[in-house]
C-alpha cells in the first residue's frame, strides 16, 4: 500500500501500489491549479482508493469539454485528487502528495500547446491536447 496525504493530513489516501498511468498535464488549469508550470497525475480505479478525511470540492469545466471535481484539505488547502467526466471509473492523485521521490515518472505529456518552453518530460509520450478524448453522442 501506498499512502498519500494533504500537508496538514487531515485528507488522506490509501493506494494499491504505483500506478501504471502517470501523467504530466501542462493545461492551465493544472498550472493554476498546482502553482507550477505543470501538474502530475497517478490513475487510479476508483474502487482501489480508499479516501480518509473530508475534502471540499471545486467543479471546473475541463478544455475537454467535461466537468472536473478537484478535491482538496478545507484545512491546508491542498489538492490531493481529483474525478474527471471523461475518466469516470478513476482517480487522478497529485503525485506531490505521495511524496515519494522513487515514484514512476510520467508516460504521457499532455496539453503541451501550453507548455513552458523549457519543460522536457523524457521518455513520454508527447500530445498537444489531452490524450483522452470526450466520447461523442
Amino acid at each position: 500500500m501506498i499512502h498519500a496525504r494533504c500537508r496538514c493530513g487531515a485528507l488522506a489516501l490509501s493506494l494499491p501500489g504505483p500506478s501504471d498511468l502517470v501523467v504530466a498535464c501542462h493545461c492551465i488549469d493544472c498550472q493554476r491549479r498546482t502553482g507550477a508550470p505543470f501538474g502530475v497525475g497517478a490513475f487510479y480505479p476508483a474502487e482501489d482508493v480508499t479516501i480518509s478525511g473530508a475534502a471540499k470540492e471545486y467543479v471546473r469545466t475541463a478544455a475537454c469539454g467535461g466537468k472536473v471535481r478537484s478535491y482538496f484539505c478545507s484545512d491546508c488547502g491542498s489538492t490531493v485528487y481529483w474525478k474527471a467526466d471523461n475518466l469516470p471509473a478513476m482517480i487522478g492523485v497529485a503525485v506531490g502528495v505521495i511524496a515519494d521521490p522513487n515514484f514512476p515518472a510520467p508516460i504521457k505529456s499532455v496539453f503541451e500547446r501550453s507548455k513552458h518552453t523549457w519543460i522536457e518530460i523524457s521518455g513520454a509520450q508527447h500530445f498537444q491536447q489531452s490524450s483522452v478524448q470526450k466520447n461523442s453522442d
